[in-house]
């Protein structure tokens, strides 16, 4: 950290409060990755609007983010979608990294003028760079021991609150916490279609919603309990709807076929079939959701459903919610690959995955997940949000 940063009396946040920077009117965020990722940084973007309300909030994210984020009230004014780059946009479809292509983001970059860039992707070993090419003012971030330094740094140690890590890093340019969890506004709109979608169900029964996926399948809880959970929900009189992209097609079908013979017709999958926002309606339609600790289960926490979370034991730190009366989590407590032994607790630079992707929470028990989702869907203990 800059001598300036340290000679600063801290005021206190999540960590210490740095003395703003001047005449800031345009701020780049950067944060890359997934729906879960993006909601990690939402609190620390909020932050910084309130901290700067006088300045234009950039989001440098993914596609994902921007169809998420377009035409959503909030504290983001513009989505600028990553070119791929190692570290910080990985690949897919076809893609490759072009230097000419990353030129040209930076350039177009460049020319905004940020007055303050602030990196909430990573330990910085190819975001801090990356960040460093946009030429803004001033620079805030996380830094691992072989990362460049930016202005203002805050060690990266992996075992951390995602939210808490985030609003750390705002904290060294001066914005003091608003929020600790992120809020998405759901548009009229959305729940118009939502309704549609689930026709008369989520107004004659509680609607329970399941996502059975996750990016890394050592989070995905076993389809069989996921089937469990909703069986026990239909002969309790819930409708079931489970949701995810094209990748959970086939364990939402497995879900359904096993679930559907204790209430022909009141189980179904959308999986695949729903936009972004079509998601968030449907989601904020549900009394409960339960998930893996993934993007749609960060997403339903967002709008304000109660959300029961399978995870394991490393991830609640990272990725757990921070509250209880709204949401459950079930830990699994494994600390070795059931295949090759290998602990797993060691993370990133320090130690390469195994090869081996069988479930790490598949021990969390089906009927412990459902009484939380039978006492959050019988009994709310806040009012939600409208």
């Amino acid at each position: 950290m800059a001598d300036e940063a340290r000679s600063v009396e801290p005021r206190h946040g999540v960590g210490p409060i740095l003395e703003p920077f001047e005449d800031v009117r345009r701020i780049a965020v950067l944060r890359g990755g997934g729906l879960g990722d993006l909601m990690f940084a939402m609190p620390a973007i909020e932050a910084l609007a309130a901290a700067y309300p006088d300045a234009t909030i950039t989001l440098l994210g993914s596609g994902s983010h921007a169809a998420l984020l377009s035409d959503r009230p909030g504290p983001v004014d513009e989505v600028e979608v990553l070119p791929v780059s190692e570290g910080v946009r990985p690949p897919k479809d076809g893609e490759a990294e072009d230097d000419a292509e990353l030129e040209r983001f930076f350039a177009r970059m460049r020319e905004r003028r940020f007055d303050l860039a602030v990196q909430v992707h990573g330990g910085g070993r190819y975001s801090n760079p990356f960040l460093l090419r946009l030429g803004a003012r001033h620079t805030v971030g996380t830094q691992t021991p072989d990362a460049v330094e930016l202005e203002r740094v805050l060690p990266y140690l992996y075992y951390q609150n995602e939210f808490m890590r985030s609003l750390e890093v705002v904290g060294l340019a001066g914005a003091p916490p608003v929020s600790v969890e992120a809020t998405l506004h759901v548009t009229a709109q959305e729940r118009r279609v939502a309704a549609d979608l689930l026709g008369q169900a989520e107004a004659d029964r509680p609607v329970v919603g399941i996502h059975p996926g996750a990016t890394d399948p050592r989070r995905r809880w076993p389809a069989e309990r996921f089937a469990e959970v909703a069986a026990r929900a239909l002969d309790d009189g819930a409708t079931v709807v489970v949701v995810g992209d094209e990748t959970d097609v086939p364990a939402a079908d497995a879900i359904v076929a096993q679930a559907e013979h204790v209430a022909p017709g009141r189980v179904r999958s959308l999986a695949g079939k729903l936009g972004l926002g079509e998601l968030c309606g449907v989601l904020d339609a549900c009394s409960v959701v339960v998930g893996n600790d993934s993007g749609p289960r960060h997403l339903a926490q967002a709008v304000g459903t109660p959300t029961v979370g399978i995870y394991w034991l490393g991830n609640v730190i990272n990725a757990g919610a921070l509250g209880r009366a709204r949401h459950r989590v079930h830990m699994s407590w494994v600390t070795h690959c059931p295949v090759c032994g290998i602990d797993v607790t060691q993370v990133g630079w320090t130690a390469e995955r195994c090869p081996h992707d069988e479930s790490l929470v598949a021990e969390v028990s089906a009927a412990a997940v459902y009484e939380d989702v039978a006492h959050l869907t019988a009994t709310s203990p806040l009012p939600r949000d409208t």
